[in-house]
């Protein structure tokens, strides 16, 4: 079994303190009671190991101020201020350790949910990475908090671009300058300009944008409660490409290379 210092560390400290006390004021000097000195302790022990250690060196500490006073008085016994102020630091020793041992678990509470939340998050992360559908979460700023493995991959982003967290409209001006999209140069900064606001709308009719390498993606964008929006990029092309011309087929094919995101990792690799 594992020796847990921490839980004797308060009334250890608590009983030494005292001893040290009855030392001094005994043998070299006299000293005030250790009264303010003991519900430091007390908290220090409520905050590292819990109300139970808080409470037990409370109990020392009220013991050790009841034989300090005794000390010093002159004949046996105590009178009505000695009472009066032995009560009030029993009162002040416990609520320190009820209130700091509430808020130490209190603390503990919401490491232990933030630890669960992130474990999640990263559970999911993971599995959005795993799907073909381009994921972008974006923050009530527009910039993107997550991008999945997918969306890097349909418009070459690289980590450190994506992990940057990039505006949304930065994310649109890399796909034009790596020629992302299958559309006349003069056509893009009308087509940037509408997606953005479509965004910035939270406009979730969905649209088709053709990729450079023969691809067509289904954009789609939802407003979420907290301003933010997250954008999905799904792959469509079997189901539109059938509608272009037919003499067009092999050339799409050859781009794809028998894969939908084969090309976007050549030209990463390239990079």
């Amino acid at each position: 079994m594992q020796f847990d210092w921490r839980a004797i560390s308060g009334p250890a400290l608590t009983t030494a303190t005292a001893l040290a006390a009855f030392l001094v004021d005994r043998y070299v000097i006299a000293v005030p009671n250790p009264a303010p000195l003991f519900v430091c302790i007390v908290a220090l022990a409520s905050s590292v190991s819990g109300l139970a250690s808080g409470l037990t060196s409370a109990a020392i500490a009220v013991v050790s101020s009841a034989l300090f006073f005794l000390n010093h008085r002159a004949v046996p016994g105590y009178d009505a201020s000695d009472l009066m102020r032995m009560l009030l630091l029993a009162a002040t020793a416990v609520g320190t350790a009820v209130i700091t041992g509430m808020l130490r678990q209190k603390w503990i509470d919401a490491f232990a949910w933030e630890q669960k939340h992130h474990a999640t998050a990263m559970r999911l992360s993971a599995a959005l990475d795993q799907v073909d559908i381009g994921i972008v979460l974006l923050d009530s700023d527009t910039r993107a908090e997550f991008i999945n493995r997918a969306f890097r991959d349909y418009f070459s982003l690289s980590d450190q671009q994506a992990d940057a967290k990039p505006p949304f409209i930065a994310l649109m001006y890399h796909g034009r300058d790596t020629g992302a999209y299958e559309l006349p140069e003069d056509e893009l900064s009308l087509f940037i300009a509408q997606r953005t606001e479509m965004m910035r709308a939270g406009d979730s009719t969905p649209i088709n944008i053709k990729m450079a390498d023969g691809q067509v993606l289904r954009f789609s964008c939802t407003a979420l409660p907290d301003g933010g929006r997250m954008l999905s990029y799904t792959p469509v092309t079997d189901l539109v490409r059938h509608t272009d011309d037919i003499g067009n087929a092999d050339y799409y094919r050859s781009l794809r290379g028998g894969s939908e995101r084969s090309l976007a990792r050549h030209l990463r690799a390239a990079e």
